[in-house]
């Protein structure tokens, strides 16, 4: 409560920034059952590990640029399912773990898990069985935005893995070609508003596509797997660009594009576009705060879960 009336109180968009945060460290302290993610969780049983992801997602981004916006993604696509579990990372172990990598949100597009796993095997290296799986996820999604130039965030940690995919959920992630209405539907569903929608959908100002999901498909000769840079202009930055693409009418994904020319997006979404691409720092500040939001959905804290130690395998399963 103390959270929410200091933010009725606050002018400005540093403070409406800082609010945003106190909120969602308001809502962590209410997830799994009473206990509260930090950004001290590892302080000191594992007082290296942003240092350790930090290190590895450097290393891999020198052979594969790709990689930052990657591992955000594969965040993103975690906490919508499930919530921020780490379900992603399992494969197949039928009959009782049915992948979500297949799904066709994630099958062919999601990528980095090789990544995730040096990561896993760094930090087990220097603190065994400290870090979830979950944990991974988060810090390297901050670290892959921090190194492609975009903000910096406290991540709240202390997340713990799941035993369990959802794959009906999985098919229903964010697609590219789904309607305005569709896409603040999904985001409402896991307590995002219109405004969270519209800064993570920023994090596409990095990264490829295939062009079989981009708006004017794939040019002739083209294979659908053929790539695409999702910001044409700095495609490698982390910045806000990409709502400058919006405004243009050269967003990539028609799940982009509809942020401005959905029937509802004037209303809505659309003057959120505008403030963004006219204040970069104002993306950073809300950005930050969304994918605090995004990280708080549904974790798994205390006693619940476990920490895996191989995040492709529950624990006592082939690793």
């Amino acid at each position: 409560m103390a959270a929410a009336s200091s933010c009725s109180a606050s002018l400005g968009l540093l403070l409406a920034a800082h609010c945003a945060l106190l909120l969602a460290l308001a809502g962590a302290a209410s997830a799994g059952g009473g206990v509260a993610l930090s950004s001290a969780f590892y302080d000191a049983s594992c007082p290296g590990a942003h240092d350790v992801v930090r290190r590895v997602i450097q290393d891999a981004r020198v052979s594969d640029p790709r990689i930052p916006a990657s591992l955000v993604r594969l965040h993103f696509h975690d906490c919508f399912v499930n919530g921020c579990d780490g379900s992603l990372l399992l494969d197949d172990d039928l009959p009782a773990i049915q992948t979500e990598k297949n799904v066709v949100a994630n099958n062919n597009s999601a990528r980095g898990f090789p990544v995730v796993d040096d990561i896993k095997a760094a930090l087990e290296n220097a603190c065994p069985g400290i870090v979830s799986c979950a944990d991974i996820l988060a810090l390297a999604a901050e670290i892959s935005v921090e190194l492609a130039g975009g903000p910096r965030w406290g991540v709240l940690l202390g997340r713990r893995d799941g035993t369990t995919t959802n794959v009906e959920s999985a098919n229903n992630l964010p697609s590219p070609f789904d309607p305005l209405n569709v896409l603040q539907e999904k985001f409402r569903n896991v307590n995002l508003d219109d405004t969270d929608l519209v800064a993570l959908q920023g994090a596409h100002t990095f990264g490829k596509v295939q062009c079989q999901f981009t708006r004017e498909n794939c040019t002739a000769g083209q294979p659908e797997g053929a790539l695409e840079n999702l910001d044409e202009a700095t495609p490698n930055l982390f910045d806000n660009k990409y709502y400058g693409n919006l405004l243009e009418g050269r967003a990539q994904l028609p799940s982009d594009q509809v942020m401005l020319s959905g029937p509802a997006a004037a209303a809505t979404t659309a003057p959120i576009v505008h403030r963004f691409a006219g204040n970069q720092q104002d993306f950073f500040r809300n950005f930050a705060a969304s994918m605090i939001k995004m990280g708080n959905i549904s974790p798994l804290t205390g006693s619940d879960g476990e920490i895996r130690r191989n995040c492709r395998r529950v624990n006592g399963k082939g690793y």
